[in-house]
Formats: C-alpha cells, structure tokens, sequence
C-alpha cells in the first residue's frame, strides 16, 4: 500500500482538483449571467427556475460535470431563456447569449488584478499558493471557457449570437442545420485536441491579462515600499 500511495501522481490529482474548483467557478457565473441578463431584459424564465444563484448545484448537469472531472470537457445546465418576453425577440436573444462569454472575460479581467493584488501576501505559505493557483486557474478557465462559447456551433451562445442577428431568411437555413450541433460541436472539440488552437488563444490573450497582474502586484509593493 505504501508503494502504490509513493508511486502516485499526487500533482496529476492536485491539478485536477485545482481545475475543478476552477470550472465550477467560471461555469456559475456564466450561467448565473445569462440568467440575470435575460430576466434584466423582461424574461423572468431563468428567475422563476432559481438559476439566478452564485450556488454552483443550481448550474450543474451531473453528466457534464463528471465528463469535465473524467474526460476533460463537459457542460453545464442550460439557462432556459424565452425569447417571446423580450421587447426585441432576436435583439434579446442575442444580448443573453452574449452575456455569457463576457462575464468570463470580466471575470478573468478581476482575477488576474487580485492575483497581482495576493501574490506578496500569499507566496510564501502553502496554503496561500493553493489560493494564488486556484485564481489563476479560474483566470485561465475564464478566459478558454469564454472564447470556446463565442463558436458559432448550436448549442453554444456563438451560434445563439449568429441566429439572433442573421437575417429571417438566413436563420431558417441554419435553423436546418441546428440538428447537427452536436455533431459539429464534437469535431470542434476534437480537432481542438489535435491542433491545441483555442489554448494557443486562450493563451495569448492570457498574455495580454498578464500586464494586469503585473500592474496590480507593483501597485501593492509601491504601497508597501511608501
């Protein structure tokens, strides 16, 4: 027993777990986004099935959450959103969709500021590192999560986004072609996993936000250096 416990991949298990804490984060407060967007616009869909909650239960698919824990993708609950409440159906519809993907760049906006704001209190103890990789995880998370919603694949708010504001004409076509979604959405997600294309994104924009990190760490050392 002592040699299979030493023989472990205890950093395999920690990332994972980092990366879970992580995914429930990002995947709650985007869903929770297209909830409160939609109700703010008249929809009270969302409200009334209690999905305008920070409690990431309300969010969860347990299929989909034990695909991400297994296999490294999988989904959340969908917000339901009825687009016959809005002033503008299609107008709606899309600001709701979009409200997703936006919370998550904002999100990671916030967590790469407080990374920057915790690192010269948090670096030196065990504990306080778990903390600093759970932000950047989320960060990191936020960001991915954010960028693969915007694809243009049903069911995924890009193509939510497209249909919205396509014209009547062209949304019936692609209404066609939404049976095949998943299908679409399984070859993005493998030829992801060949090509590496949405990390290689994810990671430059994450280079970008890596500049508010660095402002907010020299804002708090100029604080403690005065």
């Amino acid at each position: 027993m002592a040699e299979v416990l030493k023989s472990f991949d205890w950093q395999y298990l920690y990332q994972r777990l980092i990366s879970v804490a992580a995914a429930l984060l990002c995947i709650t407060f985007h869903e929770m986004s297209h909830g409160f967007v939609s109700y703010k616009l008249g929809d009270s869909t969302a409200k009334s099935m209690g999905r305008l909650s920070l409690n990431p239960l309300r969010h969860l698919d347990p299929i989909g959450f034990l695909m991400f824990v297994f296999a490294g993708f999988g989904w959340a609950k969908p917000v339901q959103i009825d687009p016959r409440n809005f002033k503008n159906p299609k107008r709606g519809m899309a600001i709701s969709a979009l409200a997703g993907p936006v919370s998550n760049f904002i999100m990671a906006v916030v967590f790469m500021f407080l990374l920057g704001l915790l690192v010269p209190f948090l670096a030196d103890s065990f504990a306080g590192n778990i903390v600093l990789d759970i932000i950047t995880m989320t960060a990191q998370f936020s960001v991915f999560l954010g960028i693969f919603n915007l694809i243009p694949v049903p069911p995924l708010d890009g193509s939510k986004i497209l249909f919205a504001v396509a014209s009547d004409e062209l949304y019936y076509k692609l209404m066609r072609y939404e049976r095949y979604g998943f299908i679409l959405l399984l070859l993005v997600i493998l030829w992801n996993r060949r090509t590496n294309f949405l990390g290689i994104v994810s990671g430059a924009v994450m280079g970008w936000l890596s500049n508010i990190t660095l402002f907010s760490y020299n804002l708090v050392m100029g604080l403690m250096g005065s």
